[in-house]
């Protein structure tokens, strides 16, 4: 095999074309940021020598130049194009448009990160009347001819000219039930024929042209739509839920077709070489005899499973057996291989990394250094996706047994999990459901790109077509979302907005659950109960751990809180807010007197009765976290949160308290604010009724002791919230030591403590070094410290900020994952001013960035202590920290 060298940087980027195959190839796969994933992938199968079609692949900067600049192509692009049907032609013995030895071509788009079915993809290209006829003589075969034929018009209709896939179907459905057949493999060659007629027909009626029959206006117009593809609205929605930004286009992958259709003695297949759901090392896949790709996955003919390939194809089998243990030791990793056999021949069509879910991932990166295969780095590294973590994070049923009742259908188990929602039939109910915060079960005879919407939102996929390896399927897996595909049992009418099994009905609305990891569609709700991380999980995590320098802590507010964190491996609680304690039984009673007394005596005496509770939490939470650091945030919110909301809460309040709902109504008025956010809480509640920082503080202080004399090892830190001025910091910081001393005293012990502070406001930030002479720690908030920077109000900004990730006025979602242009430099300069005083000033942050992927690699980048997140996303940020550790090694190498 030659393996062309391309010249430095300037001539690599001024080249538009590289062909694989035949002898030749001038990519490989490292080159996936210019050839796309699959056209980096087909150039190293062809180097290492297995069986590919030769082809080649028009660049992904291509693709940018045709966005930019009108939908024109760049200079020499169409000659390097005829250059690469002169090399697939060569390679084959065959001509583009010769009717006596005619080359046909596919046509796929191939991004750099992989999203199946995303974009377009155009098959038999070249083929028109007179090369029909030639391969019908060449093959033998007036059925297969046609059936190619057809199929070209119809994809080429679809994809290039906009007429809609239906009005093909409409037509070939008709013509099955007017010869009496059930089956596309029952229709005769003259059959196809006249449905070649009938679909140029549709062709001319829908675009006002005449079929083309120049192969070279087929290809570049092929190639235009998958350039155009990259910015569909299915595309765009797929990149935008899946977080993928910085590529500049796909590729085009053009590539000699091979053809499963021939007959009896040809197929074609999908499969991976695990189980991309389990991890099971075992293949896990399709295949159809006498079929094209699309039919494997469209769910028109129900393929087989891939182990009967080997009495079907025996030869063919074993090779392939060989092909997947060769490129699972080349990539390292578990594998996602298209493959069609063609009169008893194998040809490879694509390799990818397998998408998978969590469990199955956890499984084949423990399996695959087990085996040999990769070294525990690389499978941290490489092998598990933060997302991974996540899906293992997911609910299951609480009873599978008592639901067997319940049972009213059986598919496919195609994603694994539980879900129930609401039904729904169309992926614009569930978008608009789930913005309502309802949660909803998307049901469909089969999925399309274009729901993929509706798909991200809904809790779980109910199909009635479609296999294993079907578009519901893959991405389903692909998110960690349960899907049942394939459900022969119920027949859906979108119509009637209902489906059934003969026996009982199914109305849109209607609740239901789904087994992904069985099959299983169940009537009603049923109870979910959280997953448990054992096993396998625990040996991965253990590597995690090995190759992470930052800590993970997490928010918690109660001793069961701080217990799920700790199993999942947290460090710390590094948020602990107070005022979540006050809502609990009657605590909100003491509050409300607190906040209705008429002076200080009274507010004392009211605080008074909640320092016995709130001291009884910091015992449960000090004791379960002993021997790590507790961070305890004093009261945050304003006062009128603790106070009601509607008339009849106000004279439920008075009645309580014993006192006129005049009285009541007057405080709730009083404490009434414009811009609550920015009012009078945090800090400034602690300065203007300092009692409240006393009692809060005294019932940290005299839980640490007590426990601290029983022999447990605690370590609280104090934080401060709000502060904008070294000078609230220093008044809080004066009343907290005051009170510890006294609680010191009345003890006769002490404990070693902190007192930090919460950076959440820009100024503080800004003004950190003058802080970080008096604070111990630094915690920076980062949703408040958010909703500053941008003037963004946190509850409000749901109304617009799709509209601005949609549109790319903003990256992320900023509530979400951190913004490093604005928020992030306030949390580097805080931290560097903060540490230019006090060189070993423990610093991380505590908002729900602390379980953003790209958050906690921003974090780790800075030098950040520890992240705080939820426990369910402690193994996750866990996960993060080791990969941006690694990926930092990569940047000092």
């Amino acid at each position: 095999m030659e393996t062309v060298e391309q010249e430095p940087e300037q001539a690599t980027a001024k080249k538009r074309v590289y062909v694989f195959g035949g002898g030749k190839c001038e990519g490989d796969k490292s080159m996936k940021a210019l050839l796309g994933g699959k056209g980096a992938n087909l150039s190293e199968m062809s180097s290492i020598g297995l069986p590919v079609p030769p082809g080649f692949t028009v660049s992904t900067e291509s693709c940018q130049y045709y966005s930019e600049n009108e939908n024109q192509w760049p200079e020499g692009l169409e000659q390097s194009v005829r250059d690469g049907i002169d090399h697939i032609a060569k390679a084959m013995g065959t001509g583009f448009g010769d009717r006596e030895n005619p080359l046909l071509v596919s046509v796929r788009s191939g991004a750099a990160e992989s999203m199946p079915g995303m974009m377009d993809t155009v098959l038999n290209l070249g083929m028109n009347d007179e090369v029909v006829e030639g391969l019908a003589e060449k093959s033998g075969s007036v059925r297969f001819a046609f059936d190619a034929y057809r199929r070209f018009i119809d994809m080429f209709g679809d994809v290039v000219m906009g007429v809609h896939h239906a009005q093909f179907e409409h037509a070939i459905e008709a013509l099955k039930k007017s010869r009496g057949v059930e089956n596309d493999v029952d229709l005769t060659g003259d059959d196809l024929r006249e449905l070649v007629d009938r679909y140029k027909a549709i062709y001319r009626k829908h675009t006002g042209y005449m079929f083309p029959d120049d192969p070279y206006e087929q290809l570049n117009l092929a190639i235009n739509a998958v350039f155009g593809s990259w910015d569909s609205d299915r595309a765009l929605k797929y990149r935008q839920i899946n977080k993928i930004t910085g590529l500049i286009g796909t590729a085009v992958n053009v590539q000699a077709m091979v053809f499963g259709n021939l007959g009896d003695g040809s197929g074609t297949g999908v499969l991976f070489t695990r189980n991309p759901s389990t991890g099971e090392h075992k293949l896990y896949g399709e295949f159809l005899v006498n079929a094209q790709g699309e039919d494997v996955v469209a769910g028109i003919r129900t393929p087989e499973d891939i182990s009967q390939m080997a009495e079907k194809f025996p030869a063919a089998y074993r090779e392939l057996v060989e092909a997947t243990h060769k490129l699972e030791k080349h990539y390292a990793n578990m594998q996602d291989i298209e493959f069609t056999v063609q009169d008893g021949n194998l040809y490879l069509l694509q390799t990818r990394n397998g998408k998978r879910t969590g469990p199955a991932a956890v499984k084949i990166a423990v399996d695959l250094v087990k085996e040999g295969l990769v070294d525990k780095e690389h499978a941290v590294r490489n092998l598990v996706d933060p997302i991974h973590i996540d899906m293992l994070l997911h609910p299951r049923f609480e009873d599978p047994v008592a639901y067997q009742p319940s049972v009213i259908a059986k598919g496919l188990p195609a994603s694994p999990g539980a879900a129930v929602g609401q039904v729904v039939f169309s992926a614009e109910d569930a978008e608009a459901r789930k913005a309502e915060g309802q949660a909803t079960i998307l049901v469909r005879i089969e999925t399309s790109p274009e729901d993929v919407g509706g798909m991200h939102a809904a809790e779980g996929i109910l199909t009635s077509r479609g296999g294993m390896t079907s578009h519901a399927a893959v991405v389903a897996r692909g998110w960690g979302k349960p899907c049942v595909a394939g459900c022969g049992d119920i027949v859906i009418n979108y119509g009637s907005k209902s489906f059934t099994n003969g026996d009982v009905t199914v109305q849109e609305g209607d609740w239901i659950s789904i087994n992904g990891s069985t099959g299983q569609v169940i009537l009603g709700k049923q109870p979910l109960v959280k997953p448990e991380m054992t096993g396998e999980f625990a040996e991965f995590m253990s590597w995690v751990d090995g190759f992470r320098l930052m800590k993970v802590r997490t928010n918690a507010d109660t001793p069961a809180d701080a217990q799920a964190a700790l199993e999942f491996g947290a460090q710390g609680i590094g948020l602990c807010r107070t005022e979540h304690m006050f809502f609990e039984g009657d605590r909100i009673d003491h509050v409300r007197e607190m906040i209705i007394a008429k002076d200080e005596k009274a507010r004392r005496a009211a605080l008074a009765k909640l320092l016995p509770v709130q001291k009884s939490d910091f015992l449960g939470i000090f004791e379960v976290m002993a021997g790590l650091p507790v961070t305890v945030r004093l009261l945050d919110p304003p006062l009128h949160e603790f106070l009601p909301h509607s008339a009849k809460e106000e004279e439920e309040m008075a009645s309580k308290l014993g006192i006129d709902v005049a009285v009541v109504r007057a405080k709730v008025e009083a404490l009434h604010e414009f811009n609550p956010m920015l009012g009078h809480r945090g800090c400034r509640l602690g300065i203007t009724y300092p009692e409240i920082t006393e009692m809060q503080a005294r019932a940290i202080i005299e839980a640490a002791v007590e426990l601290s004399q029983k022999g447990v090892d605690v370590l609280p830190e104090i934080m401060v919230p709000l502060i904008g001025t070294v000078e609230e910091f220093r008044n809080q910081k004066a009343v907290i030591q005051a009170t510890a001393e006294k609680v010191f005293t009345e003890k006769g012990a002490r404990v070693d403590f902190m007192i930090g502070t919460m950076i959440e406001i820009p100024r503080a930030a800004l003004t950190a070094d003058k802080i970080a002479k008096e604070a111990e720690f630094f915690s920076f908030g980062t949703n408040d410290l958010t909703q500053m920077t941008f003037g963004y109000s946190r509850d409000d900004a749901g109304t617009f900020l799709p509209h601005y990730v949609e549109n790319k006025i903003l990256v992320d979602d900023p509530f979400q994952s951190i913004d490093i242009e604005g928020v992030g430099q306030l949390v580097r300069i805080g931290t560097e001013k903060g540490r230019s005083q006090r060189p070993l000033l423990k610093v991380g942050i505590c908002g729900e960035h602390g379980g953003d992927p790209a958050s906690v690699h921003f974090c780790h980048a800075i030098g950040l202590d520890y992240v705080s997140c939820s426990p369910f996303r402690v193994p996750i940020a866990r996960l993060a920290a080791a990969q941006a550790y690694l990926k930092s090694q990569d940047a000092r190498g």
